[in-house]
Parts: C-alpha cells; structure tokens; sequence
C-alpha cells in the first residue's frame, strides 16, 4: 500500500477523456493503417520487386502457433499484483526548442508484492518494452516474475514510446501524422524515457541505493544492452536476450538470418527442405498459367482472392522464418511444418505438400492467407523504425532454401523516402551505439552485460556470441530460439534451458553482491 500511495499522484486522472480519446484514434487509425497499407503494396507493385521488410523483433513472436502450450509460472509468484501507472514524458530529451518541452503520458507498470524495500537497498528488475503494447510483455515474460522471490526485487515493465497507450501528440493518428513528428519515435529517445521513469521511481520510493536490472529481449534486448552502456549511473547490469546488435552495416553477413532458417528447415528434414526449395518455381509456374492465380488460391484455401503470387510466397516466406525464430520446446514448430510437408496429407506433388506445412503449423482452419488484413501497431511502428534507423541489412543468398534476394540498401532507402518523407540513416546506430570491433571495444569500458541466444534463433547470427570480457558475457544454447530464455519457467522446460536460466541469476546476483560489498565502503 504504500508504494500505491507514494505513486497515486503519477496516475492518470484524466480515464473518462482517455477513453474517449483512444475510441476516436481507433476509428481514425484504421484510416491510417489502410493508407499506409495499400501505399506500401503500390510501391510494391511500382517496383516490380518485393519491398523489402526486416523480420519482427519480438520475444513473443506471431500468435498463430496452434500448439502454443499455456505458461504455467514456476515457484511462488502468482501473477497478480501489478499496478498500472502514468509517467508525464518529455517529448524531446535531446532538444531545447519550445516543442521539445511538451509531454505525454507514458504507462509503466509496477508490482511489489515480493520488494524487500528501500530500507535494504532491495533490487528492482526492469523490463524495457519494445514494439509492442507492454501488455503482451507482460503475459509472456516471466523472468522477472519467476525471480522476483528471490531477489527480492521490485517489479517494473515500461511501455516503449508509440506503443500501447503511451502516445504522444494525443493521438496515434497524430503521432504517426508527419515526418516532424515521427521524428521523436527513435531508440535513443526511448532509452531516455526509460532512465526518466527509473530514476522517478526510485526517487519516489527513495530507493537511492537499490541496484536496477534492466531486462529485454529482441529489439528490447539491445535497448537493455545500450541502456547499460549509456546509462551505466542508473542501471548495475542487463541481460539482453536475443538482442543482434551486430546486424548493421557489415559486421554480420547478409544472409545471416536466412541462412539458419534454413539450416533449421535441413536439419528437421532433408526432404521437406527440398520440397521448399522447388516449391517456389512451382507456385511461379502455375501462376504464369491462364487462371493460374485463381488455381493457387483454391489450393492454398486463401480468405480472398491472390492478386499476385509474391502475396503466397511472402505468406510462407514469414511462416517458414517465424517458425524457426519461435522454433520452442516441447513442440518445435519446425519439426511440425516438415512433418505437414513430408506427410504428404493433401497430396504427393509439391504445393500440396507445402499446402500441408500450412495447415500443420496453423491448424484446420476455413483459409489461410489473407494479404489484404489492416497492418497491426507494430507492423507500422516497426516499418518505421526499420525505415529510419533500425536497418538491418537482411538479404537472402544463393545457398538458401529461399530464392536469392540480396538485401539493395539504394532500393531499401528509396522506398523507405517513398513511404515516410526522410531518408533512412543506415550507419546511425553504430555511430550512436557502437558494434565494429565490438571486443576490442567493450572489454575497455564495458561491464555487467549477459547477451543470451539460442543458436537456432535465425537472428543470433548478428548476436553476441562469444564472451568480451568477465563481466560482459555470452550465453548460448545450442537448440535455443528467439528470446526462449526470459520466458514463463515451465515443467517441460528440457535442462539446456533451465541450466541457461540458472547461469544468467548466478551472474546476476554476483553483480548484486559485488555492488552490496562496495555500497558498504562508501
């Protein structure tokens, strides 16, 4: 109760004009998403060539999985408990013109049901939330709730910027309206946000002296990762799961991504990785076909008519890479995919046998590809984001199970200018953040940083694999995937990813006990 009472005024007060609020921008957002929608498959068709797209950051990935199991938490949390609060952000952390100064309210959520409190200098776990509403974190993420026991520790999830209910400008159609003001949807003003709030909270409760965590995973991870080494005053470690921060300029090969795709896909099955390989000339042929298009989608059981077929071949281009960057114990989508094709279910020739892979990762259900869905918030969050300063250089080579498709920055910078206005700044994040000769580097200045990945995550090929130093240390599994690592606990959980659990709060809790030695000494 106390820590409600210490932080009732940061409150929004204003739920009767929020909800009113939030029910315009539903309306006029759709508006937006189908703009933005139909602008983007124009300049698709413009081109002639797929526009390019960077596969999501997410820990939680698509929820299309039918076997997703439900999370059974381990240990003593229950769950509950969290208190949703609003933290009045600055616009602009890094400019003083008038407008800089304005502000929005930003969601966090707190829970301190198991704080040992400031007068212990008890811990506080941070989740730093990325590109979607924090209430997907939430239900998923469990590492700060299955160790919130025993660390004692306050419990704090923070909404990234845009996301959510954490707009600015009122208003996500405003927010996202022009360049001017998309300008303010950017990493390094999000890491701002969150070190405002940290340090609000701690200042609130007086908790000078507790030692922060901040946790994330994907794009999140490499936000905890940056926000150490920026704001090392405010944060005594982070563990970044799944966070490729080398994934920009040069520094990881292209076809990074696709190349373990692949070699996840070859390693469930030699034949069902074949079937994948040739089932691309396969959907082409009968497409070029007189009413070809029309055949592909009563075989692929499509919920409206193909218009082209690049609206399949994406469909199963991001099933196949989801799959792997999701490929989870106990099912193992992968393995569940080559089953469907290998089968042979709907038929011996090849897109029936693809046809299969389909159902078998999504279900039975009445049809399957729908290109022509209004984009989701983080579809249009990440676009921009990627747009702008997240450009992961993704491409596919020649040994791939895909068609070629290099990754063309000239191309990729034209239509982002095309959709948005402003050129993409391609080389920023390394500038800001740093990733050539990331060893000779960081084991000069850095500290306290645990990069987690799982090897058959498509996206540890821009990972951190390999320790840099004592403090900043590497963690790898080699059946691993994306972000497995921060999820729920659970009783099917193989013994790889628990042991890979128990190193991360070993390290953790070093880092703790090291900062209570030296909290003595001052």
């Amino acid at each position: 109760m106390a820590l409600i009472q210490a932080l009732d005024h940061q409150r929004n007060l204003k739920t009767t004009n929020l909800a009113s609020r939030w029910t315009h921008l539903a309306m006029m957002f759709q508006r937006l998403f189908l703009l933005q929608f139909f602008l983007l498959l124009s300049l698709t068709t413009a081109t002639a060539k797929r526009l390019q797209t960077i596969p999501r950051l997410s820990p939680i990935g698509p929820r299309v999985w039918r076997d997703q199991p439900d999370k059974t938490t381990l240990g003593e949390f229950d769950g509950e408990g969290f208190e949703t609060f609003f933290y009045d952000q600055t616009l602009d952390h890094f400019n003083y013109r008038p407008e800089s100064y304005d502000t929005f309210l930003q969601r966090y959520l707190i829970n301190s049901k198991y704080w040992g409190g400031a007068n212990v200098s008890a811990p506080i776990l941070v989740y730093l939330g990325a590109e979607e509403s924090i209430e997907g974190d939430l239900a998923a993420v469990g590492f700060l709730a299955d160790n919130a026991v025993q660390f004692s520790s306050l419990l704090v999830f923070i909404e990234h910027r845009y996301y959510g209910k954490s707009i600015p400008f009122g208003s996500r159609e405003e927010a996202l309206k022009d360049a001017s003001k998309r300008g303010y949807f950017n990493s390094a003003q999000a890491i701002a946000d969150y070190a405002a709030i940290i340090i609000h909270i701690k200042e609130t409760l007086r908790a000078q002296y507790s030692p922060v965590i901040v946790i994330g995973g994907s794009y999140g991870g490499m936000l905890a990762s940056w926000f150490r080494l920026k704001y090392p005053h405010i944060a005594l470690g982070a563990l970044a799961s799944s966070a490729p921060i080398l994934y920009f300029d040069d520094i990881t090969p292209q076809d990074g991504y696709y190349s373990i795709v692949t070699k996840d896909f070859r390693e469930a099955s030699e034949t069902c990785y074949q079937t994948i390989k040739t089932s691309w000339s396969g959907i082409d042929e009968l497409a070029s076909k007189p009413d070809g298009l029309s055949m592909l989608s009563k075989k692929f059981k499509t919920c409206t008519p193909l218009t082209d077929a690049s609206e399949l071949k994406d469909h199963l281009d991001t099933m196949y890479a989801s799959a792997a960057q999701y490929n989870r114990p106990p099912t193992y989508p992968v393995n569940e995919v080559c089953k469907g094709i290998d089968g042979g279910g709907f038929g011996d020739d090849v897109l029936s046998r693809i046809f299969g892979g389909l159902v078998a990762y999504k279900g039975n259900l009445s049809c399957y590809v729908n290109a022509h869905t209004d984009p989701s918030e983080t579809t249009v969050g990440w676009r921009w984001q990627t747009c702008s300063e997240m450009a992961i250089p993704i491409g596919v080579g020649n040994n791939s199970m895909f068609p070629p498709d290099p990754f063309d920055l000239k191309d990729f910078i034209e239509n982002c200018m095309s959709l948005y206005g402003v050129p993409t700044r391609p080389h920023w994040v390394t500038t800001y953040y740093g990733g050539h000769s990331i060893k000779l580097i960081l084991e000069r200045f850095a500290s306290n940083i645990i990069f987690s990945n799982g090897l058959r995550d498509p996206y540890s090929s821009g990972g951190v694999l390999e320790n840099i130093s004592d403090t900043v240390v590497a963690l790898k599994t080699v059946n691993g995937s994306h972000c497995l690592d921060i999820l729920f606990a659970e009783e099917t959980d193989p013994e790889w990813l628990v042991s890979q659990r128990k190193m991360e709060i070993k390290i953790i809790k070093e880092w703790i006990n090291k900062y209570y030695v030296d909290l003595t000494m001052l």
